[in-house]
């Protein structure tokens, strides 16, 4: 099984932001990526005549950055291409067979009420099912 803390883990060794967090942010730091369930539903991996070999976790990450917008996009950009391009990926002792991104890019959500730019990636990770 792949947790969201499970993927907060593995999110940090790509160095990519200063802060990490699930859930609620608190205090809304710059520089930090909130890792959510992503908000689409769907049925669960079920395999005709038996037990499926993997199952799938649904993430969306919001990227919260500054007040530069430039700055903001260049990172989730960055990070969707590494999240595109990564290969041979375990998370939690559990391998991952494919990480599908969701949109063709990190999508622009605007600003929060302090003005701090923030981008979105969604992604579906299917990983063995042990």
């Amino acid at each position: 099984m792949i947790t969201l803390a499970n993927i907060m883990d593995w999110l940090k060794t790509f160095e990519v932001a200063e802060h990490y967090y699930i859930g609620k942010l608190d205090n809304k730091m710059y520089k930090s990526i909130g890792i959510y369930t992503l908000k689409r539903s769907e049925p669960p991996t079920t395999a005709i005549g038996g037990q499926s070999t993997y199952d799938t976790i649904g993430v969306s990450l919001l990227i919260h950055w500054n007040n530069n917008a430039d700055e903001t996009e260049i990172t989730a950009r960055n990070l969707f291409e590494i999240l595109r391009t990564v290969k041979n990926v375990t998370i939690n002792n559990t391998q991952v067979y494919m990480i599908q991104l969701l949109m063709p890019e990190p999508v622009d959500v605007g600003t929060d009420d302090r003005g701090i730019y923030e981008r979105v990636i969604e992604m579906k990770i299917y990983y063995e099912r042990i």
